[in-house]
């Protein structure tokens, strides 16, 4: 028999959608936010040559490397060297090292588990001095890098690196606060929707070159409705291992209260395959960015032969980049599972509550056997995760001419629209239980109102 969320949940429809006025403003609000995120990308830097940085990303022999990768986060940013060129990359960057911090620096490790809501504040707090002092040497190192390159700065000089500088770190604290006000009064998680804005209004220029180049003949036609198909195929993958699960049974035993006897009821603790979400593949990607994109602007004549090997192997489809974007990949959905789901404090809030797992005790037991399940989970979570986004990079190997195009972007659409379509549905089941409140409320006052028939 379904639960009473369930059956909230079966019945909601458009007409509960038009009623929820409050939902109404948080997309409102939302929508708003992004639409600023993306003007934001078409307003260039001051003293930037925008048509030299043009001519160079639609140059199709130049070597890239990881930049289309960073211009496709960025929603065409990076091309246009705009105000939000670095994205919210420096945040994601600070956050990693953050809760690296947490789990190596014994006093932040208090503060995070002992600490509450003020605990978790300071924490924010850290993490975005940090993103202040990241972004302020990325700029640093970007605007050192356009004035080493011919013809990309009007007028080089001290001042530009300054004006570059504040601009670029203003950027990203700019979009670092509005996606915690998109997470506070709007619909879903404000950075990851950022991202996902940003990769949406790239895609159908990537598309569009996908169907120039099969017009051009450069690819054929069966290469172009493989890679249809493997597109197709990816997003479907991607749905049903997003919502693959785990349900563990968990018992209540039945207890005396009173004259009578209660309890004994069963319920599922859900783990899910992919408990990291896209955290793992928007992390990797940012720190494989933090260190070459500086070095990939640079000119070639002033690098080193080590500096030049590194970026050279840093290109899509080098197997060193694909070795260390997998190797990321998986360090990060072991190191976000284990951050977000302790099995002994579930284990021990199952002991505290009178529940257990069938022919397992309690206590230090079911936390072995939660761990032992969540690792395997995670095995296929992080296998299925290096699979999507490695894709892309095979698939560079045998169409060098595609630039970026493929897992990495799909995974990161689909997982933050399926969050976004659930926080959705959140606040309408929310909205339903309110009006049910409220009509018992003023059905309770009908029936003891004096008078009434």
């Amino acid at each position: 028999m379904a639960s009473a969320a369930e059956q909230l949940a079966a019945n909601m429809n458009f007409g509960s959608f038009a009623r929820a006025k409050e939902l109404h403003k948080r997309l409102l609000f939302t929508l708003m936010a992004l639409i600023v995120y993306r003007i934001g990308t078409y307003i260039p830097i001051p003293g930037i040559n925008s048509q030299a940085f043009l001519d160079f990303f639609g140059n199709p022999d130049q070597q890239r490397g990881i930049l289309d990768m960073f211009n496709m986060f960025s929603g065409g940013a990076v091309e246009r060297m705009a105000i939000f060129a670095l994205n919210v990359m420096p945040y994601i960057s600070a956050s990693i090292i953050v809760q690296l911090m947490q789990a190596v620096y014994p006093p932040w490790e208090k503060l995070k588990k002992e600490g509450g809501e003020a605990g978790r504040k300071q924490l924010n707090q850290y993490t975005r001095y940090l993103t202040v002092v990241l972004a302020i040497a990325q700029s640093f190192g970007i605007a050192v890098g356009l004035q080493n390159s011919q013809g990309m700065v009007d007028q080089p000089g001290a001042f530009f690196v300054l004006t570059t500088v504040v601009t670029l770190t203003g950027g990203t604290m700019f979009l670092m606060w509005l996606g915690e006000q998109v997470t506070a009064r709007g619909v879903g998680n404000g950075i990851s929707l950022i991202i996902f804005a940003g990769i949406v209004a790239v895609l159908p220029s990537a598309i569009g070159r996908l169907l120039g180049l099969a017009q051009e003949g450069q690819i054929s036609a069966f290469a172009l409705l493989f890679i249809t198909v493997l597109s197709i195929a990816v997003v479907v993958f991607i749905v049903f291992m997003e919502r693959a699960q785990r349900r563990l049974l968990i018992q209540y035993p039945k207890r005396q209260q009173g004259n009578r006897m209660v309890g004994g009821e069963s319920s599922f603790l859900p783990l899910k395959v992919n408990t990291a979400g896209v955290i793992p593949a928007i992390f990797a990607s940012s720190l494989l960015m933090l260190p070459t994109t500086v070095a990939a602007m640079a000119p070639q004549a002033n690098m080193g032969p080590w500096m030049q090997w590194i970026v050279g192997q840093m290109q899509h489809g080098q197997p060193v980049f694909m070795v260390f974007y997998g190797a990321l990949i998986i360090f990060f959905c072991f190191f976000y599972t284990s951050i977000t789901f302790n099995p002994e404090d579930t284990a021990e809030n199952l002991r505290k509550y009178g529940g257990f797992l069938p022919g397992i005790r309690p206590g230090k037991r079911t936390a072995e056997y939660l761990d032992y399940v969540l690792t395997r989970l995670t095995t296929i979570g992080a296998a299925y995760i290096t699979a999507v986004c490695l894709l892309p990079e095979f698939m560079i190997t045998r169409f060098a001419s595609l630039g970026y195009f493929g897992g990495t972007s799909l995974l990161i659409v689909v997982v933050v629209s399926m969050d976004t379509v659930a926080q959705i549905q959140s606040h309408l089941l929310a909205h339903q239980y309110e009006g049910l409140i409220k009509k018992a409320k003023l059905r309770g006052r009908g029936a003891l109102a004096p008078g009434r028939k």
